[in-house]
């Protein structure tokens, strides 16, 4: 029986790949075809370093060319070798804050829902042809962007950008794939109750952004998700996935003339979408919640999840370096000072960390930690005069040094492989860093300053009152938490 059953599978993959192969050979001969005309209007963007170039120490990435398909898809390639493999990236603005009212998580929904069969192939058939020739296929979504990722051996791009276009431009999202996307998404909601840090990270996203886009879940909660029908994400895909609001990038072993012609095929009659990137306005302002105590009741606690929180700045502010210099030094090290007083010198946690989250039109300066009940509120006092004392007199020169060097020996890792370089330029045309961003990081990262970091800190370091977030049990915690605020009390089942 297990033998037949193997063979059935391998006579599957096999005609999977057959049809494959046969769809790459007509594309072969479009292609060929249509290079004729591609190179006209394929833009160099950057070049490699001159021979004989100064060496000043900055990254360098590939050349970039640029390139536009008939339906308005921009699509930029990098050719990168030695090893055969390319990496894609096809990102565009329909992340979770242009879920429609009502109905967060239907963008994250949607994507997860992109692999389930197309008009030529079904679930089965687009993971047999992935998988039989070594390649991966996945999409996910974040606040802003919704991404699809590929990485295929180079002798398969054609075949494998195919099967791309195809999830892409016409997924059929059947009916019954819906509901059992919708039954595992609210199964997963019900598990998620067991994890006392996704529970407090939920509630804390909602109350550090109030009513703000960024305050939604991005994969939704259980009482809009349980709404979710084939109707909204046929809707969604039509109105919010697009050519005009997306880019693909490639990085590997291939010709950008041939990126951009196979492009052209691969993405050809994809219609729908904006007709402009939609944004948000960049505005940062106070937190509408500031200064006040949320305390998430889990009464089966004996230890507390404690997140604190305060305004931050947009992806690519001016504030980026001197910013993120001084969260390395204050805690995003495992050297931080945070690290060193509320683990090391005091053993009130295991881990402790703060952090900028940026997004496209806004962040949050944050810190992140636990403890048992009885330290919760110590733990509090230690981190915000840890905070404090960065906000009121600066880090100290060895400090901001010994965080440069972190930082700018850790960015390189950025431009390691083709799927980061795919990823780095795909941000940096999303959230407009400039062409030149990894190539000056590290440059601009050592000409940050003790007064700039001083200046930051003011801004950040919770000038005012932050948002505090404590998930545990609340008949013991509850008497901690006094004086830092206003209290309001709520379960964990509301966080499901």
């Amino acid at each position: 029986m297990a033998s037949r059953k193997i063979a059935s599978v391998k006579s599957t993959v096999r005609k999977a790949a057959k049809a494959v192969r046969k769809q790459a050979t007509v594309a072969r001969k479009q292609v060929a075809r249509a290079k004729k005309a591609v190179p006209a209007r394929v833009k160099k963007l950057s070049s490699a370093p001159k021979p004989g170039a100064v060496a000043t120490g900055e990254l360098k990435l590939p050349a970039l060319h640029e390139s536009t398909t008939s339906t308005g898809l921009k699509v930029i390639a990098a050719e990168r070798g030695p090893l055969p493999l390319v990496s894609v990236r096809l990102v565009m603005r329909a992340g979770a804050v242009f879920d429609p009212a009502g109905k967060d998580g239907l963008a994250d929904f949607t994507a997860r829902l992109l692999r389930r069969g197309t008009k030529r192939m079904d679930a089965d058939g687009i993971s047999e042809a992935i998988e039989f020739v070594g390649a991966s296929l996945y999409a996910g979504v974040n606040e802003d962007v919704l991404s699809v990722y590929l990485t295929t051996p180079a002798e398969h791009f054609s075949e494998m950008l195919d099967v791309l276009g195809q999830v892409v431009r016409e997924p059929t999202f059947p009916e019954q794939e819906v509901v059992d996307a919708r039954e595992r998404a609210l199964a997963q909601f019900a598990n998620d109750l067991d994890d006392p840090s996704a529970i407090a990270d939920r509630a804390f996203t909602r109350a550090v952004w109030g009513d703000h886009p960024y305050g939604r879940d991005v994969g939704g909660n259980k009482r809009t998700v349980s709404t979710f029908t084939r109707d909204d994400v046929v809707r969604f895909h039509a109105e919010c996935m697009g050519p005009r609001v997306s880019l693909l990038t490639v990085v590997g072993a291939i010709a950008p003339e041939t990126v951009a012609a196979e492009a052209e095929r691969a993405f050809a009659g994809w219609t729908g979408g904006p007709d402009v990137q939609p944004m948000l306005p960049r505005k940062q302002e106070p937190l509408a919640k500031a200064g006040t105590v949320l305390l998430v009741d889990k009464p089966d606690q004996t230890q507390s999840q404690v997140r604190l929180g305060g305004p931050g700045f947009w992806l690519g502010h001016e504030d980026y370096f001197p910013a993120t210099a001084m969260n390395i030094a204050l805690g995003g090290g495992f050297t931080s000072r945070l690290m060193n007083e509320i683990r090391v010198n005091r053993g009130l946690t295991y881990g402790v960390s703060s952090y900028f989250d940026t997004m496209s039109a806004g962040g949050i300066f944050a810190l992140s930690t636990f403890t048992k009940t009885a330290s919760t509120r110590e733990i509090i006092d230690v981190a915000l005069k840890e905070i404090h004392g960065v906000r009121d007199g600066g880090l100290k020169p060895r400090e901001l040094k010994d965080a440069q060097s972190y930082l700018a020996g850790l960015y390189p890792m950025r431009t390691e492989t083709n799927e980061s370089v795919a990823s780095v330029i795909a941000d940096m045309r999303m959230h407009a860093l400039g062409d030149d961003w990894v190539e000056k990081f590290r440059d601009r990262l050592r000409a940050v300053t003790p007064k700039d970091v001083a200046a930051v800190a003011k801004k950040y370091a919770f000038a005012d009152p932050p948002v505090i977030v404590v998930l545990g049990k609340a008949s013991e915690v509850k008497p901690l938490l006094e004086g830092l605020g206003p209290i309001t009390v709520v379960p964990a089942s509301d966080y499901e």
